[in-house]
């Protein structure tokens, strides 16, 4: 068996048309790549989106209301526990979280919470307040219940907040400043 010269000339001229498309396709490639990192690199930077809102509990009773002030008392915050987490941004954010405990004699259907990084002046350095019954899955808070209570505060620097904490010159505060009950 031999092979004619046209065969092999067919075959040479159908390699080259397979290489020549490969070479297109890695350069449209290439240049689809460098284009992408291009824009990544030169975009205008998006504005940094702002910590949390701070939430208030619509038509809950507040501090200076005789509602409020007879029952503060009666609803006991354990001291909080920090935990902390990096964040997307690069900084790091602070979860603090309690146990609420209900002494009132009455079933809390709405519970608005301070959760505060505070200096030893008493000084507010971050603060967050939040809804905190109801939401998620407690939706009301029972007479002799407790209930887990975690409000994240972000925006700290990497380490600051975290070692003043730990040295002894910030404290972690969590208090109620509202309530409404059933």
């Amino acid at each position: 068996m031999s092979i004619s010269a046209d065969k092999i000339n067919q075959q040479n001229e159908s390699d080259k048309t397979r290489r020549t498309v490969f070479i297109v396709a890695a350069v449209i490639a290439l240049a689809l790549i460098a284009g992408l990192i291009y824009y990544l690199k030169t975009r205008p930077e998006t504005p940094q989106a702002a910590g949390p809102v701070d939430e208030k509990l619509e038509g809950g009773a507040r501090a200076g209301s005789p509602d409020f002030d007879k029952n503060r008392d009666l609803i006991r915050v354990d001291d909080p526990v920090a935990e902390y987490q990096s964040s997307v941004a690069g900084g790091l954010q602070m979860t603090l979280a309690t146990t609420v405990r209900n002494f009132t004699g009455r079933t809390i259907s709405g519970l608005e919470m301070k959760a505060a990084l505070v200096d030893l002046d008493g000084k507010d350095i971050r603060e967050r307040t939040k809804i905190v019954i109801p939401s998620g899955e407690i939706t009301e808070l029972e007479n002799n219940k407790t209930a887990r209570v975690p409000i994240t505060i972000s925006g700290f620097n990497k380490e600051d907040e975290k070692s003043k904490i730990e040295g002894g010159q910030a404290k972690l505060k969590m208090e109620v400043t509202a309530v409404k009950f059933k």
